[in-house]
């Protein structure tokens, strides 16, 4: 049997901790998922001012309280707690920073829960998390196989090791993830001085004048991937990252990498969230489930009337412009509609302006707890992610572990694996949208809908959702071959 690698995995949010979006499922996923093919991972991320340490059992470390973490001119004080991430089968360790000034004082990640205000000193406080990972690893004497970097608020680490503790981390390989191109952590060209990197690891960093921490991520990561292969091929073949990123990757391919779900976490026969249980074998008691959700949104209470929801960032990139366009039309085709976000942005106004025009038809939800988005996602017939582009999602298949259908565009890695369901619904477990406009979510609604009305078509659909492979073990043999091949090297 092949020696376990020793991972440390870094990112911005993870469940159980925090949960902005979808990513947070991933990462959870992730973590425990590689765990439970024996590898040593250990998962680390701030600890934002809303986080319970009590109910999430964070605890000091003795050997990681005080650390002064030098930004710019000044220095800050972090003390790194420990915690856990569970399932009923495997456990693995999660290092949190915790900070006064930086991240306890902010209720939020980028922006402020409340009112979605973007944070003025995000560069400063994600440079600061970036050297409490390296300082972690320092005073714990622990240099990891492979370090894997996740998100743009994790990208300073690879230039870090590379520069600044090579001979420490030498052993060590570094795994740089993009989520979401769009996102790349640009803020003015004066917060580069604030990394104490030097000048010539900072030429790295400046991309169209400003400071950009993808960049700095790409240039000194061993290898660069996304959480998808269709993400990976649609950047590859972007003109601007053919000529502008290509040349970081050192001539190796951009890696995209599908993600699973956690089983244990999205289970409608075991979850807690949801009455009665319903499985594959008898789904008899969705529409129960409905029912309990069409009673918490007030809407009309009909088990037999299809719910058609929206579970996510209410922001133009994910298709929510169109959705909210189209709802009028979908409640007119006699669905009923659920909007359901966290952080509120431009567009909460348009969607609360749907719930007046269509009482009972159309309910909103923000934000949305755990408990709820696990009775939302079990109780919807149809899940609409009507994305211009994204990396990965993980709603679309915990969707289908639920028999709710997802009605989705074939952009980025949401779509792999799902085939669109056939005209009289014998094929096919999703319906698949060109585009994210109003008209084509209409039409894939009403196509839905007319498969619905059928209740013979309609089950078969379901059952083959529920029996579509969507769980962590085909992602678990990838990354395992992945982590791997990186460090065949150095061993």
């Amino acid at each position: 049997m092949a020696k376990p690698l020793s991972i440390l995995f870094v990112t911005s949010e993870i469940y159980p901790f925090i949960k902005t979006s979808e990513f947070a499922d991933l990462c959870y996923a992730h973590s425990l998922g590689v765990r439970e093919i024996g590898h040593d991972i250990r998962a680390m991320m701030p600890k934002y001012g809303f986080i319970s340490e009590r109910k999430n059992r964070i605890h000091e470390i003795n050997r990681l309280r005080d650390i002064p973490i030098p930004v710019g001119e000044d220095a800050h004080l972090a003390t790194v707690k420990s915690s856990s991430i569970n399932n009923p089968r495997v456990k693995v360790q999660a290092y949190i920073t915790t900070n006064s000034n930086y991240l306890d004082v902010n209720k939020g990640i980028e922006h402020d829960n409340a009112t979605g205000t973007l944070f003025g000193d995000n560069d400063e406080r994600f440079i600061f998390y970036n050297r409490t990972v390296l300082e972690t690893c320092l005073l714990l004497g622990w240099f990891p196989d492979i370090i894997h970097c996740v998100g743009w608020q994790t990208a300073l680490i690879p230039a870090y090791i590379r520069t600044r503790y090579e001979q420490e981390f030498k052993k060590t390989k570094v795994v740089f993830s993009i989520t979401d191109f769009d996102e790349q952590g640009v803020f003015p060209l004066k917060s580069l001085k604030k990394t104490g990197l030097t000048d010539d690891v900072l030429e790295k960093g400046k991309y169209k004048n400003k400071m950009n921490f993808t960049r700095l991520g790409m240039a000194y990561a061993d290898r660069v991937s996304t959480l998808s292969p269709g993400y990976a091929a649609e950047l590859s073949a972007l003109k601007e990252f053919k000529e502008n990123w290509s040349p970081l990757l050192n001539k190796k391919p951009l890696v995209g990498i599908n993600h699973g779900i956690d089983l244990l976490q999205w289970n409608p026969k075991s979850d807690a969230a949801i009455r009665p249980k319903f499985s594959v074998d008898d789904p008899s008691g969705k529409s129960s489930v409905r029912e309990a959700l069409q009673k918490a949104c007030g809407l009309e209470v009909n088990g037999a009337k299809a719910v058609v929801s929206f579970l996510g960032p209410l922001r133009e990139d994910r298709g929510a412009d169109a959705f909210i366009a189209a709802a009028s039309d979908i409640a007119k085709l006699g669905a009923q509609v659920l909007i359901g976000f966290d952080l509120p942005t431009p567009l909460k106004k348009a969607a609360e302006a749907l719930v007046k025009k269509h009482p009972r038809q159309v309910a909103l939800r923000t934000p949305m707890d755990e408990e709820f988005l696990h009775l939302a996602v079990a109780g919807s017939t149809m899940l609409v992610k009507p994305s211009r582009h994204e990396n990965s999602g993980q709603f679309q298949r915990i969707a289908l572990a639920y028999g709710t259908i997802p009605v989705l565009t074939s952009v980025g890695g949401i779509a792999e694996g799902l085939t669109d369901v056939s005209a009289d619904g014998s094929k096919g477990m999703a319906f698949l949208m060109k585009k994210a406009d109003a008209a084509e979510i209409t039409r894939a609604i009403k196509r839905a809908l007319t498969l619905h009305a059928s209740d013979t078509a309609w089950d078969a659909l379901v059952q083959r959702a529920m029996q579509t492979p969507v769980g962590w073990s085909a992602s678990a043999k990838l990354y395992d071959e992945f982590y791997r091949s990186l460090v065949k090297d150095v061993k």
